[in-house]
C-alpha cells in the first residue's frame, strides 16, 4: 500500500465514522474510496464491514463513557437483527445500478420524515417500551438486520426512524442504541465475508483507524450537542446524500 493510500483510508474512514455516528449514510464516502483503490464492490463491500466494526466499539464506549444506553433493550433488537444480517449477507450481491440508488435516495427522504415529524407529536417525549412495541421493534430489526447484512449504505437511517417511531426514542439515545446494534449484527455479516475470504485485511485495517477516531468524537460530541443539533446534522445529510444517489 502506498504512503497516500493510507491518508485517503483514514480521512475517508473519519468522515465516514463520524457521519454514521450521528446519522448514517457514511459508507456513501468510504465503499467509493475503497472501489477508488482498486477493490472490486462486493470486496469493498465486505471489506467496509471491518471499518464498521472498529467504528462502532469506539462510538459504543463514547456513548457509554456519558451515560447514555438503551441496554438491555438494544441487545434483544440486536440479537434479531444479527440473525437477519446472517441472511443478508449470504445474498449479498452487487447492486449498483441506477434504480437501486434512486429507492435509497426515496427511502431516505421518507425516513427523515418520519423522524424529524413524529417527535412534535403529543406524547412523543414518552418512551415506549411496553410487550408490543418490544415485539414490534425485534420483529423490524430482524429485516433491519437482513438489509444491513446485505449492503450497509444508509441502515443508518432506518435504525434511526424504527428507534423514534416505534420506541419514541430521544435522538441522542437512539444514537447510542444504533451504535450497539449495528456492532451486533456487523459481526454476523464479518463471519460470513470472512467465511468467502472477501476481506482485503490491509485496505480494511487502515480505514478502521479513521472509522474509530470519527465514531468516538461523534458519539461524545452529539451526547453534548443533543436532539437539536443532531436534527440539524441528520437533515444536511439525508438531503445531501438523497440528492447525490438520485442525480449522481
Amino acid at each position: 500500500m502506498e504512503w497516500y493510500e493510507v491518508i485517503i483510508l483514514i480521512a475517508a474512514g473519519f468522515f465516514t465514522g463520524f457521519i454514521n455516528t450521528v446519522a448514517g449514510g457514511g459508507s456513501l464516502i468510504s465503499l467509493p474510496v475503497l472501489i477508488f483503490l482498486g477493490l472490486p464492490p462486493s470486496i469493498a463491500n465486505a471489506t467496509n464491514r471491518v471499518a464498521i466494526f472498529a467504528q462502532n466499539v469506539f462510538a459504543v464506549a463514547g456513548f457509554k463513557s456519558k451515560g447514555v444506553s438503551a441496554y438491555p433493550y438494544s441487545l434483544y433488537l440486536g440479537i434479531s437483527a444479527f440473525f437477519g444480517a446472517i441472511i443478508g449477507a449470504e445474498i449479498s450481491v452487487e447492486l449498483s445500478d441506477d434504480l437501486f440508488k434512486r429507492l435509497i435516495a426515496i427511502i431516505m427522504v421518507g425516513v427523515l420524515i418520519v423522524t424529524l415529524i413524529n417527535p412534535a407529536k403529543k406524547g412523543f417525549n414518552v418512551e415506549r417500551l411496553s410487550r408490543k412495541h418490544k415485539t414490534w421493534g425485534i420483529i423490524s430489526f430482524f429485516f433491519i438486520g437482513i438489509y444491513g447484512g446485505f449492503i450497509q449504505i444508509g441502515v443508518g437511517f432506518i435504525i434511526i426512524a424504527a428507534l423514534t417511531h416505534i420506541n419514541h426514542f430521544s435522538l441522542v439515545k437512539t444514537n447510542s442504541a444504533k451504535v450497539f446494534l449495528v456492532l451486533i449484527y456487523t459481526m454476523a455479516a464479518l463471519g460470513v465475508f470472512i467465511i468467502e475470504g472477501q476481506i482485503n485485511w490491509v485496505y480494511g485495517l487502515t480505514l478502521a483507524v479513521g472509522n474509530s477516531t470519527g465514531g468516538w468524537i461523534a458519539s461524545r460530541f452529539s451526547v453534548r450537542k443533543g436532539d437539536k443539533w443532531i436534527k440539524g446534522f441528520l437533515t444536511v445529510m439525508v438531503i445531501a446524500l438523497a440528492i447525490r444517489l438520485w442525480f449522481f
